[in-house]
């Protein structure tokens, strides 16, 4: 089968096109996307910073212009999701999962831009580029750590680093790959047990998503007044207000990923002491912050007894959609294989669950707000045994149902004379054509020669 290539008249649009001729090294074109993703985004966050500098003076920044720039550095930060420590505070590591999507999607631009300048040809170039657009951007992202270091804030050094190569290396895989071809003739390229894993993977936490998001803007919803009156007490003015709103729209996401480890049972935590879950809520003080405003208050659940069941049920919808997905895209021949494939599909969805949950939350200080948000380790757990579980259950018993109908369509048009016995024991006809062979691993035919035979019968 021929490489994917990508031509320059045709970018993306078939196999077999002539590569691209690149003008530069990789190493110094990742370089260059990667600064030049660097400072879109830092620039992006220095104009809002300005704009709120010149509209709100009385937040003080400090250091005037220069003041405003490392806080714009120390925002750029934020955005890669690197923790600051503030003197007399302690650590804040509660960060907008939102904000990450700037330097993200500039960086697949970036990735992009590598393809179609000729560094990306085939699939195997992908890791490639993305590694010479995170390199350097690593290195940017420590240099914007030290340059906005001061005494009362410092960034986290090797967060930086850790997360500028992490967030590079992803989203600038993802654009190379992205511009390399369609997303279907991606997708062809992907051996179908693979393929059918990581669509699993996606439906269950596309569902787990749209779940998340209605459940948060329902408790949203419920708590306006209390919303309202949150903002103002805190009368931020015009420019202020719009910058509120805009702080509010970027913790979204970790409000859709608190309201799953809400469904999930476990819930979140505001504060050393404190749980927020469909059985009931026990919260503290909490910070003058809008958005914190849907919170449930309460000892009592925040739903009726039969709302709360149908929140608790919906993880094990998107397990069930986890397992159909994986085996109708790639069923198997051996009944004991499937629900091995949709087990894990499944862990590997809760993983991810538990990776965001981590993500999501973070200390707010050195006191009773050192634990916020949901424990990454323990919505993992139970993700595992209500989506994981789910989906090998459902995995199974859908991949059965498909064999079992295949061989009754078989069996049908066996002539009468030959319908002796079980149809199980006398159709041998193949099997259906997205099936996966399991004991095929070389994923052709083999030939065996007899040494032992007198004429080599192969």
């Amino acid at each position: 089968m021929s490489d994917l290539r990508v031509g320059r008249d045709e970018p993306g649009l078939g196999f077999g096109a002539e590569p691209l001729l690149p003008n530069r090294p990789m190493l110094m074109a990742g370089a260059t996307a990667a600064l030049a993703a660097a400072g879109g985004g830092l620039a992006v966050l220095v104009t809002l910073t300005l704009i709120g500098w010149i509209t709100a003076p009385h937040v003080g920044l400090g250091g005037g212009l220069a003041g405003a720039l490392r806080s714009a550095g120390l925002l750029w930060l934020v955005a890669h999701h690197v923790e600051v420590t503030v003197h007399g505070v302690g650590r804040i590591g509660l960060l907008p999962l939102g904000l990450v999507l700037l330097p993200a999607a500039l960086i697949e631009r970036a990735g992009r831009w590598m393809t179609h300048e000729g560094h990306v040809t085939r699939l195997r170039d992908v890791g490639l580029a993305a590694a010479s657009i995170a390199f350097p951007y690593a290195l940017f992202t420590a240099a914007v750590a030290v340059a906005s270091r001061t005494s009362v804030a410092a960034p986290s050094l090797w967060q930086a680093v850790t997360a500028g190569f992490g967030i590079a290396l992803l989203a600038g895989g993802f654009g190379a790959a992205r511009g390399l071809a369609p997303w279907r003739k991606l997708a062809g390229r992907i051996p179908p047990r693979a393929r059918s894993v990581i669509l699993g993977m996606a439906a269950a936490l596309a569902v787990l998503v749209v779940f998340g998001a209605v459940l948060a803007a329902a408790s949203l919803a419920v708590h306006l007044n209390a919303y309202k009156s949150a903002v103002d007490a805190l009368n931020p003015g015009f420019g202020g207000s719009a910058l509120l709103l805009l702080a509010c729209l970027v913790y979204l996401p970790n409000s859709v990923v608190w309201a799953i480890a809400y469904m999930l049972g476990p819930g979140f935590a505001f504060g050393v002491g404190t749980a927020v879950s469909p059985s009931g809520s026990a919260l503290g003080a909490l910070p003058a912050f809008p958005m914190l405003a849907a919170l449930p208050v309460g000892v009592r659940a925040a739903f009726p007894p039969w709302l709360g069941f149908f929140i608790l049920l919906l993880p094990y919808l998107a397990g069930a959609l986890a397992g159909l997905m994986t085996v109708r895209i790639a069923p198997t021949p051996l009944l004991e294989a499937a629900p091995l494939w949709g087990l894990l599909t499944g862990v590997l969805t809760a993983v991810v669950i538990g990776f965001a949950a981590k993500l999501s939350g973070g200390p707010l200080g050195a006191g009773r707000l050192v634990a916020v948000g949901p424990a990454g380790g323990e919505i993992g757990l139970v993700a595992v045994l209500e989506i994981g579980v789910t989906a090998a259950l459902v995995a199974g018993a859908a991949n059965w149902l498909i064999l079992r109908t295949h061989i009754r369509r078989l069996a049908a048009t066996l002539p009468p004379p030959d319908r002796v016995g079980s149809p199980l024991d006398r159709v041998s006809a193949p099997l259906p054509r997205l099936v996966v062979d399991e004991t095929d691993t070389a994923g052709g035919h083999h030939i065996y020669v007899d040494p032992w035979s007198t004429d080599h019968e192969t």
